[in-house]
């Protein structure tokens, strides 16, 4: 039976390189004559490909640090991912609650619901719902070309609502039963963020993360830029875009990361106002000063008109946006040089 497990990322194609390295002076000295290469990292976090590029004249103490940093992917997929049936977000879906959350889980709760009032809702954990009833709909229908019933996702639609969400010290939950979370739209930025800090806190210096988003770090800010390219959707060797990352972060979402129909007709971007699910752009891409308000932002501007989002961004400083528009152009806003 054919089942649907979102993996927008690598669907989108964005990539990173570096565009050569900055070394700091004890560096120079401690690698001698050598050339500092990267230790890199390849792998899996909640569903996505993921990649670590680590920067340290000790390729043991690289592969040390990746060491630690996949352990604390592994961690934190413990608590967001909606596959691990004993997961903490799991777990709420299936009961209801959850009494003492970790602290990781409050704290993205409560990013989302933030996100959620910035997007007026265009951004809303709670789709969860809808996501089941249109899987559950094109699984019992191969081949159908049509949406659920209007009166299903009218129902559904009840259970979709960031306000009926409360978040407490030693509890979280819903207060409509039969409610459900997914935080597939923000908890890759947020891992990717920790993983950064974790890195950071090690005494790293350079690094690329991408953990479903990507972040550079670059501590002494000496280094060059690193090197993100927004691909074609539809000629995967065409890049509309080079973007830089100086300390900053990139995410891209768009509706052909995961369909429903063989026509891509329907996604799994859902509008959590109106229950569709067609994005009203073929890709957008987000660059901000973290990954979490990244991943956050391209997952709500999908849906969200353009007016709605200058709003948005002008609440926002060091926010960068590209939609890929419907007739192929790339329309930049905010802050893209």
């Amino acid at each position: 039976m054919k089942t649907f497990t979102p993996s927008r990322r690598r669907f989108i194609g964005i990539f990173a390189a570096s565009a050569g390295l900055g070394m700091t002076p004890w560096m120079v000295r401690k690698a001698s004559a050598m050339t500092l290469e990267p230790v890199v990292w390849r792998g899996i976090a909640l569903g996505a490909d993921a990649e670590l590029h680590i920067y340290h004249v000790s390729a043991q103490k690289a592969r040390q640090l990746i060491e630690l940093a996949v352990a604390e992917v592994r961690r934190l997929e413990k608590i967001f991912s909606l596959y691990q049936e004993d997961s903490v977000l799991s777990r709420l879906n299936r009961e209801g609650f959850i009494d003492n959350p970790p602290a990781d889980f409050i704290r993205l709760l409560s990013d989302s619901k933030y996100f959620s009032t910035l997007t007026s809702g265009a951004f809303d954990p709670s789709v969860q719902s809808l996501w089941k009833l249109y899987a559950e709909h094109f699984i019992r229908n191969p081949g159908i070309t049509s949406e659920p019933d209007a009166a299903e996702v009218r129902r559904v639609l009840g259970l979709v609502n960031h306000r009926q969400i409360y978040i407490e010290d030693q509890r979280v939950g819903f207060l409509v039963p039969g409610m459900a979370l997914t935080l597939n739209g923000i908890a890759q930025g947020y891992i990717t963020d920790r993983v950064t800090q974790l890195l950071r806190q090690a005494g790293l210096e350079r690094s690329l993360v991408d953990m479903g988003e990507i972040r550079g770090l670059d501590v002494t800010d000496s280094g060059p830029d690193w090197k993100a390219g927004i691909r074609n959707p539809e000629q995967a060797g065409q890049i509309l875009a080079t973007i830089p990352l100086k300390n900053e972060a990139l995410s891209t979402s768009g509706g052909y990361g995961t369909m429903f129909d063989e026509a891509g007709k329907f996604t799994h971007l859902f509008n959590p106002v109106t229950g569709a699910c067609q994005p009203a752009y073929r890709s957008v891409s987000v660059r901000a000063p973290n990954a979490t308000t990244a991943d956050a932002l391209s997952t709500a501007f999908s849906v969200m008109s353009l007016d709605n989002i200058k709003t948005v961004m002008n609440k926002l400083p060091g926010v960068g946006a590209w939609l890929l528009m419907p007739d192929g152009t790339l329309n930049r806003l905010g802050q893209t040089a």
